[in-house]
């Protein structure tokens, strides 16, 4: 599809969501302007990386395990927001999930050999909460989190995630709590859309040192497009006085010093040969359940592929139709969804959150999402397909 093309429909988009009142989160765009993966499979940015993960639990030092934490939550910025796309190519809004979507896969590094496991489900669609666990058994680390995502417009697309990660490390029995920040999609009027973080957020780590990045963006003081600077000192520092600091674009490079000596430790490249993502294992479509994200939008991601939108637009609708007839079934008879792997408990229960959340200045707002999501090892332990006796997305 050539540029001009895409800016007019990007145009197009502009006008139609002025017109939307309220949230967007469910609003789906033209179909040449989504991307052939569903909003289920955004955890794959965290999981990607194996070898990195692993390197968490595998380190010594707790303010080193700080500053390896930062660089993994810096690592999956781009392949989080800009779905679909690269920094110079305009992103695209991936499929709404359905309720119930699951999304289930595994990276290993042909290195190191370590393998990260990914389960994400999609808890809620009125609100929509994807909720997700990343795991490395081997090496005794796992990540937590879950999202509400709210959508505006004024000009700009406006993302609040409500919602946070928790990262476990099992030999040191600690934890570090991660935020999920707000992201504005602008660009549209230029044909090249792109996101932008802005703001300060805080990793807080019960090792007892404070990650603080700050980003900026095109048109702040510093004039360029995914900028940030973050320190790393000690939480019972006055002073706080930077141990290691990291400036640079998150969607293309960064530097990484210790701010003591100045020592450069390392200059990392998004897209340098040896940062590529591991292959992903996935079980094949065919052999899919039928919840799971790509067999259930199996002839959408077939229409993109092929450049058939109208086939794209048919079983897009299908699968919206069919959820919709879902839950005024079950609205009619009184039943109540209840997700598969991931469970819904009670804020008190979600102590590690309360020790770290005053330092990282975040509220837990589980009134917003339906409680607190957590895996419920048990379900996930005796999984087998199919996963719903006669029950598919497409209906009772």
């Amino acid at each position: 599809m050539d540029s001009k093309s895409v800016s007019s429909r990007l145009r197009e988009l502009v006008k139609f969501l002025s017109t939307v009142q309220g949230d967007l989160s469910n609003v789906s765009g033209p179909p040449s302007l989504l991307a052939p993966s569903s909003v289920v499979e955004v955890g794959h940015c965290w999981a990607q990386r194996p070898a990195h993960f692993a390197a968490i639990a595998l380190e010594p030092s707790a303010e080193k395990r700080s500053l390896l934490v930062l660089q993994w939550f810096l690592i999956a910025l781009r392949s989080q927001l800009y779905v679909a796309g690269a920094p110079k190519v305009s992103i695209k809004k991936p499929l709404n999930a359905f309720l119930g979507e699951l999304f289930l896969a595994s990276w290993t590094d042909p290195t190191t050999h370590a393998t990260t496991k990914l389960v994400a489900e999609q808890v809620s669609h009125h609100p929509p909460i994807t909720a997700m666990h990343l795991s490395d058994e081997a090496h005794g680390i796992r990540a937590e989190g879950y999202a509400r995502v709210e959508m505006t417009f004024n000009g700009t697309v406006n993302i609040c995630q409500v919602g946070h990660a928790l990262m476990h490390v099992d030999a040191y029995d600690e934890d570090h709590l991660v935020p999920l920040p707000d992201v504005k999609v602008r660009g549209f009027l230029s044909g090249c859309v792109y996101p932008e973080i802005l703001g300060t957020y805080t990793i807080a780590s019960s090792a007892g040192f404070t990650t603080e990045i700050k980003f900026s963006g095109e048109g702040m003081i510093r004039g360029k497009r995914n900028t940030f600077e973050a320190r790393i000192f000690r939480k019972d520092d006055p002073a706080k006085k930077s141990i290691y600091e990291a400036t640079g674009v998150w969607s293309d490079a960064w530097t990484v010093k210790d701010a003591r000596t100045g020592e450069v430790l390392q200059n990392y490249v998004v897209d340098a040969d040896e940062n590529t993502p591991a292959p992903i294992t996935i079980t094949s479509v065919d052999e899919q359940d039928p919840w799971e994200s790509r067999r259930a939008w199996g002839g959408v991601l077939n229409g993109m592929q092929a450049g058939h939108m109208r086939q794209v637009l048919a079983e897009k609708t299908k699968v919206e139709q069919a959820q919709r007839q879902m839950r005024a079934f079950e609205s009619s008879k009184g039943l109540a969804w209840e997700p598969l792997l991931f469970r819904s408990v009670a804020a008190e229960e979600h102590g590690v959150f309360h020790e770290l959340a005053e330092e990282a200045g975040l509220a837990l707002n589980h009134d917003k999402t339906k409680g607190v999501w957590k895996l419920n090892d048990r379900r996930v332990k005796s999984l087998q397909r199919p996963f719903r006796q006669g029950l598919t997305p497409l209906g009772y």
